[in-house]
């Protein structure tokens, strides 16, 4: 599964080729789970150990202990997210005429999300400098990943694939909003984060 990264990154068109006879394996659900590791352990030493600064203020950090409940969490919301987009890919397909499954649905948003995925190596020495325009940089391919994943994984026909790309990205937006709301819930509920003196 890693093997397929840097087609991913370099050569999406024929890495999707490659991917699309394996779309429907099951085993594909661990490559999310492990790509997900790579910012959760990054943010945890970055907002642990090394901390950041907002303008020319002290450096903050948080906790190990909070640090560690609150990248817990951010690593279950990445990993449930793309099982959830998984399924709304899935669920949608019918209505594009696509052939699909679950598992389909999860391996096209888990692989879509490769570039989100290692952005979040920056977590590691945290700066919003860098990690804005690394974010929007991931972002923007994570989005050409999608558009160009789903005719192929999909087999729907390029045109039919952008409305189903889009509605994709808008169901995204709402798990995004729905990541938000949580977090505040969740912030309420005593997992707010707890900073070193």
């Amino acid at each position: 599964m890693i093997q397929h990264i840097p087609g991913l990154l370099f050569n999406p068109a024929t890495e999707w080729q490659k991917l699309e006879p394996a779309a429907g394996n099951g085993a594909n659900l661990i490559y999310p789970a492990l790509m997900a590791l790579i910012p959760a352990l990054a943010w945890y030493h970055g907002t642990s150990a090394v901390g950041w600064q907002v303008g020319d203020g002290e450096t903050v950090r948080l906790t190990a202990d909070s640090a560690l409940k609150l990248i817990v969490l951010f690593y279950l919301a990445m990993v449930t997210s793309v099982v959830a987009i998984g399924y709304f890919i899935h669920w949608m397909a019918e209505n594009y005429g696509a052939r699909s499954s679950v598992m389909h649905g999860i391996t096209l948003a888990g692989f879509t999300s490769t570039p989100l995925f290692l952005c979040g190596v920056i977590g590691v020495l945290p700066a919003l400098s860098i990690a804005l325009p690394l974010g929007i940089l991931g972002l923007g391919w994570s989005l050409w990943l999608l558009y160009t994943g789903i005719p192929v994984v999909m087999h729907v026909p390029r045109e039919r694939g952008f409305l189903f790309a889009s509605a994709v990205v808008a169901v995204c937006l709402v798990i995004l909003i729905a990541i938000m709301c949580g977090s505040v819930i969740l912030w309420d509920m005593g997992f707010a984060p707890e900073y070193t003196s």
